[in-house]
């Protein structure tokens, strides 16, 4: 089994800072890409960013200059620093990781994916 815990979240004001953590344990055999999604009421889930194995990052426009994602490949975590927050950043926050279960399906490179519960975040005055 996979699990996949955030912590960080939390209630700040507007232009405040948080760093969110999702910690990956279980039995995977290499995790491949690693990101954050985010859910605000009423609204699809949408990906505010994602780092590959590679360490290359790819972010939401509505983030670009405020957030940053990170990995520890070591601690097998990924990190999301958000700056200057605002009121519609206020969401339930997931971590997610695609990565491959075991050696049988790295060499069919068949990828599994998993999610964790979530962590809300909300910015307000």
């Amino acid at each position: 089994q996979v699990s996949l815990v955030e912590s960080g979240g939390g209630l700040v004001q507007p232009g405040e800072s948080l760093t969110l953590s999702c910690a990956v344990s279980g039995s995977i055999y290499r995790i491949n890409s690693m990101g954050w999604y985010r859910q605000a009421p009423g609204r699809q889930r949408e990906l505010v960013a994602g780092i590959t194995s590679g360490g290359s990052t790819s972010y939401a426009d509505s983030v670009k200059g405020r957030f940053t994602i990170s990995r520890d490949n070591v601690e097998n975590t990924v990190y999301l620093q958000m700056n200057s927050l605002k009121p519609e950043d206020t969401a339930v926050y997931y971590c997610t990781v695609v990565g491959f279960r075991s050696l049988y399906d790295s060499r069919r490179k068949l990828e599994s994916d998993y999610w964790g519960q979530g962590t809300q975040v909300t910015v307000s005055s």
